[in-house]
């Protein structure tokens, strides 16, 4: 018993000493940047746009700096004063998928892009890295933050009303996902709240979230949109929506997201978030995600709750896709010299650092698909989007296709570590 309570004590001690160091440099507040990325397959730009103040910071009190080393880019925060590192998060985005598709060796294009911090005390440095070739982090961009600019943005720049959908704790050690309505017009949001229930009911159906409930709060924000659905461009289909999503996305169909990010995060700004999640009024098939940017799906085609779960894999657990069967519209998306950051894929460069020590003992490396092993980790051929060169670590899974209703190990694994790393 004794022993019991000095271990209370020490946590306790342990709790004081982390929200004293999120006390000394950050307000209880976010800071966002927001700005311009643009350039062509080979090139990128970064330029600044505005700094906006947003009255919640939904992230972890805790852990303030990545350890995943997942993401295209890396965002830090640092102390201007002393170079100390006060904040990280891995990311990718819209941009640097484009990068990708032929169109990119063709033209320039610019993204409106944003990313979050717990909002400084004191003067700050703000430095985007960016992977290069080679899979190395290196600086793309930099900017200059002070507290006392009055040149940043203190209104929201769309009001709404937030709602939970469901609520367990303190948004500092739970992961929190707002939840945004697109193509939902004002007369549709009853039906919105509804969809969120079934969001949330499908969502924990699933391991290993029903195994952590608790971990999770769940908001939704009520942002109506002029018209009903979404824009299907190679049906001559355009919607007015909250957010101005759209099928055909690098022209693949059933690629639904959009462009227009700022909107999102102008969305998110009324609730406090770790993860965006929205929900587009359509029953055609379809969905997207990118880690640590936004999820997006839709609301009622029969695989809604599985689709819900595949991309929340991609924006919450940085998870690739591991199917290579579908036409996609990447050119050479993975080197087959650099191992994937992914958690869930390896090109074999650095296999120890992935899932092999969840793998049968004697497992084949690679592992020949069998009848026999069709439900045991292994090492297969085929996924993010090659057929030949790239590895995933069963045969089926969640982030393959649909035809189950489990994730493989490797992929539970990087759910679970993410879990803990915000909800700690």
């Amino acid at each position: 018993m004794k022993n019991r309570v000095s271990l209370i004590v020490v946590l306790l001690l342990q709790a004081i000493l982390v929200n004293a160091q999120f006390d000394e440099w950050f307000y209880n507040k976010t800071l966002r940047m927001d700005y311009q990325h643009s350039g062509t397959a080979k090139t990128e730009v970064f330029s600044f746009q505005e700094w906006i103040e947003e009255p919640f910071w939904g992230g972890s009190q805790v852990n303030l700096i990545d350890t995943f080393g997942y993401g295209q880019y890396q965002l830090q925060v640092l102390d201007k004063s002393t170079n100390k590192l006060l904040y990280s998060r891995g990311f990718s985005t819209l941009f640097s998928e484009w990068q990708t598709t032929a169109e990119a060796g063709k033209i320039n294009r610019s993204f409106p892009e944003a990313v979050v911090m717990p909002y400084p005390k004191k003067d700050a440095v703000v430095i985007i890295l960016s992977r290069n070739k080679k899979g190395v982090f290196e600086e793309s961009f930099k900017q200059e933050f002070s507290p006392s600019d009055y040149f940043i943005r203190k209104e929201l720049k769309r009001k709404a009303t937030a709602f939970d959908i469901e609520v367990h704790g303190d948004a500092s050690n739970k992961v929190d996902i707002v939840i945004i309505p697109e193509g939902y017009t004002s007369e549709q949001m009853d039906l919105f709240k509804s969809d969120c229930s079934r969001f949330a009911e499908e969502f924990f159906k699933f391991s290993p979230y029903k195994e952590y409930r608790e971990s999770f709060n769940l908001r939704g924000v009520l942002v109506p949109s002029e018209e009903s659905g979404t824009d299907i461009p190679k049906e001559g289909i355009w919607r007015n929506t909250a957010v101005n999503s759209r099928f055909y996305t690098f022209d693949l169909d059933r690629y639904v997201m959009t462009h227009d990010f700022q909107s999102v995060r102008d969305a998110a700004a009324n609730a406090p978030y770790d993860q965006i999640y929205i929900l587009v009024n359509t029953e055609r098939y379809g969905g997207g995600a990118i880690y640590n940017f936004y999820s997006m799906s839709v609301n009622s085609n029969p695989y809604a709750g599985k689709i819900f779960i595949h991309e929340l894999g991609h924006g919450f657990a940085g998870l690739a896709d591991e199917y290579y069967t579908s036409a996609v519209a990447y050119n050479d998306f993975y080197q087959m010299d650099v191992e994937p950051w992914e958690p869930n894929i390896t090109t074999l460069v650095d296999f120890d650092a992935k899932w092999k020590h969840l793998l049968p003992q004697g497992q084949a490396i690679p592992t020949i698909p069998t009848k026999e092993n069709q439900d045991q980790m292994g090492v297969f051929e085929g996924g993010g989007y090659s057929a030949k060169g790239v590895y995933r670590p069963r045969q089926d899974c969640l982030m393959h296709t649909f035809k189950g209703s489990t994730f493989c190990g490797a992929c539970d694994e990087a759910i679970v570590k993410m879990i803990m790393f915000y909800s700690k």
